[in-house]
This record gives structure tokens, sequence and C-alpha cells, in this order.
């Protein structure tokens, strides 16, 4: 029986070609070499090789060692270099001269498909914001007089953002409980997940400009899974009176794959009922395209899953967040990467992050290794997720995940 050729993917396979999430890996052979890859079930095309065996005039941007260029391209070329990978994976006339290209999954190893310029995280859960005001402000109102106005975020550090399968080193630095006479030093002991998901900027914008809420499009190339890992115990004893700081600054892990927009337009949700009237930058009520992504996403500690954080609640869009980063003229750079903020729904089951499963640590969970209320070295979480696509196909957006390493 002739070997299946791997441009077969199996139907409703949640990576066939309706979803070609873009990535960059290196091989065995040429592990110095990075390359472009398009992943495609359970192989990986090398897109710059394809493109220059089918004379393509996109070889050059898909033969560079990093999805930048591609990026800054804008969005004709993201559409027309999407497109024409769609032929060549789906066009029976292109299977001799792609199928030499395809690599299996496992035989490649993936690296941080961009070089990432700024990066900030936002807050926009209502139901994440809420169980922590309730958490930390029994006595007072959940959410701040602030949070149904605009899309709060702070910057954070890019140069700690990592690929996912990185080894996360458990960080140190003050914490001081109510009941300490002063702060300590040492290492996290509340060391937490964030499940999110981030956007990464193509086309950039200039200082002075602003990016408004119809060009989403525009600018942001696709969306990928995202762990913004939590010092809780550094976080509460820094953050007062400024934002996040040293509790979040020493790793954020990113998935390997990024899904481009095109590929999630059946997943396009309209965002909840808002509260109260929204600021004209801000005010989606009638554009042309719904601002939320019904979004799937699975978190487990060491295998065992522990939350179904569903997306589709986000209170405030990705198109809303980006509108808010520069309507004070701030610029968009090329691989600018931005966090949704912790992905909460209004069930237990569906928290994202350790410190609403667990109430602060109140309420331990049950793991076949042990109890946990917060994460231990040795610890490994993994996200993982998946949107409809079109004809009821799930895309799938791959995968992120880390394991806890003892601090240094």
């Amino acid at each position: 029986m002739p070997q299946q050729s791997p441009l077969d993917v199996p139907e409703g396979d949640p990576f066939g070609p309706h979803n070609l999430p873009y990535g960059v890996f290196s091989t065995a052979e040429e592990p110095a070499r990075r390359r472009i890859g398009v992943r495609l079930g359970g192989h990986v095309l090398d897109a710059g090789a394809a493109a220059l065996a089918l004379g393509s005039p996109y070889a050059g941007l898909l033969g560079k060692p990093s999805l930048n260029p591609l990026l800054a391209a804008g969005r004709t070329v993201w559409h027309d270099v999407r497109r024409a990978l769609t032929a060549w994976v789906t066009d029976p006339g292109h299977r001799p001269t792609v199928e030499p290209h395809l690599i299996a999954l496992d035989a490649v190893t993936l690296h941080l498909p961009y070089e990432v310029a700024d990066y900030v995280d936002f807050y926009a859960s209502e139901h994440h914001a809420t169980n922590v005001g309730r958490m930390f402000r029994p006595d007072g109102d959940a959410l701040t007089p602030n949070w149904k106005h605009l899309p709060i975020g702070y910057h954070g550090r890019s140069g700690t953002i990592v690929v996912s399968g990185t080894d996360v080193v458990r960080p140190s630095g003050q914490r001081k409980t109510p009941a300490d006479p002063a702060p300590v030093f040492g290492p996290s002991t509340k060391l937490d997940i964030e499940a999110e998901v981030g956007f990464v900027v193509g086309t950039p914008s200039g200082m002075g400009e602003q990016v408004a809420l119809g060009d989403f499009r525009e600018h942001v190339f696709g969306l990928f899974l995202l762990n913004d890992w939590s010092a809780r115990d550094i976080q509460a004893w820094e953050y007062v009176p400024l934002g996040p700081f040293l509790g979040k600054s020493f790793a954020t892990s990113v998935s390997a794959w990024v899904t481009p927009l095109e590929a999630l337009d059946a997943a396009r949700v309209a965002p909840p009922a808002r509260d109260f009237p929204l600021l004209p930058y801000l005010d989606d009520s009638a554009t042309d395209e719904d601002g939320g992504f019904d979004l799937h996403i699975t978190v487990s500690v060491n295998g065992q899953e522990v939350a179904r954080p569903p997306f589709a609640t986000m209170y405030w869009t990705a198109a809303q967040q980006l509108a808010h980063m520069t309507v004070n003229g701030a610029s968009l750079r090329t691989g600018d990467v931005y966090g949704s903020g912790t992905v909460s729904g209004p069930e237990v089951n569906q928290r994202g992050s350790l410190l609403e499963l667990t109430w602060n640590g109140r309420d331990a969970i049950e793991l076949a290794d042990g109890k946990r209320t917060f994460l231990e070295d040795g610890d490994t979480v993994t996200m993982t997720a998946w949107a409809p696509g079109p004809d009821g196909v799930r895309v799938g957006l791959g995968e992120v995940t880390g394991r806890i390493v003892g601090a240094r």
C-alpha cells in the first residue's frame, strides 16, 4: 500500500488547509538555520523552499528567518500569501513540487516566530477583574470606577517573552504579607499563570497617529495563545501605587504558531453587552464586524485539566484595546505584542488563573500528584485552544507550555 502523502490531511483536522498558522523552525541537520514554516496536519511546510521551487514572487518574504518582514508587508500581501499557500497545499498540480518540502512536526525545533518590539498586557475579562476585586477589596466595589470605560493595561517587558516549551525560572523578589513587620526577599511562593490570547502587530503606525477601531485588520496580523506567568506575592507588595512590575516581567510564554486573522472569520462573535455608553473612539456598537472571538481554551497542570476559559466572554475586544493603546498618539511597531488579559468565565471551572481557581490559596486543586494552590517546582502548565471554522471544522490554535524550575 503506498504511503499516505502529508498533503492528505484527514477531514476535520484542526490544522487543515483552512487554518495554515505560521511559525519559525529549524531541523537537527541545520540547527542554526531558521525558516518560516506553515503547519499542515502533523507536518510543517518549509514555506520559503516551496515558494522558491514554485517560482513564487513571495519567495523572498517567506525565505526569511523571522516573520517580521512578512508582518511589515501589510494586509494585501498577507491575504495574497495566504491564498497562494492554500493553493500550494490543495491544488493537485502542485503536489510533486510541494511534497518534498513537508517535514514531520516532531522532527523540527520551533522558535519564537517574530522579533518582539513592545509588549502591552490588558485586563479585559469582567469575570476575572470581578473575582480579583472581591478577593482584595471585599468591602468595596469589585470593579474600579474606570474599568467599564476603558481597557486597563500596562507595559510589560518584551525581552522576556519566550516561545512555548521554554523553562520558566521561579522569580525572586520582595514580598510582605499584612502580618509581616517588614518585607523579606526570596523566591516567590505564589507562582501563578494567566491564560490569555496574544495579538501581534504587522503594519506600524507613526507617532501622533490614532488607530481607529475599523483599522484593526489593517494592523494586526494574527493571534496566538499566551501565558503571562505571575508571582502574586511579589506583585501584591509592589503594585501600589503603580501597576505590575517584577511580579510579571520575569517570563511570558507564547505559542510557536500564529494564526492569521483570516483563518478565524467564522469565529467572530459579538462581545458582551455594554453597561455604559462608550466614548466614540471605543464605541463598537455600529461596527461592520463583530469584535469578539469564540475561542475555547483548556488549561492543564501536569497533564490534568483544571480549567476551560471561554474567550467569547471578554468585555473588551482586541480592536478596542488597539484603539486605546494608540489614542494618545503612541506608535505601533512591527512585532508589537499585546495580551488580552486573563480569560475567565462565570463558572468556577472557567477561571484562567490559579489565583481565582484556589481563591488566593484558600481552596486547593486536587491533582493526581497532590494538591496545589500555586505552582511547585517541576510543574508543567499547558494551554491549548480551538475556534469554530468554516463548515463546522475546528481551527486549532496550537499550545503554549512551560515548566517551572527552581529559583537561581
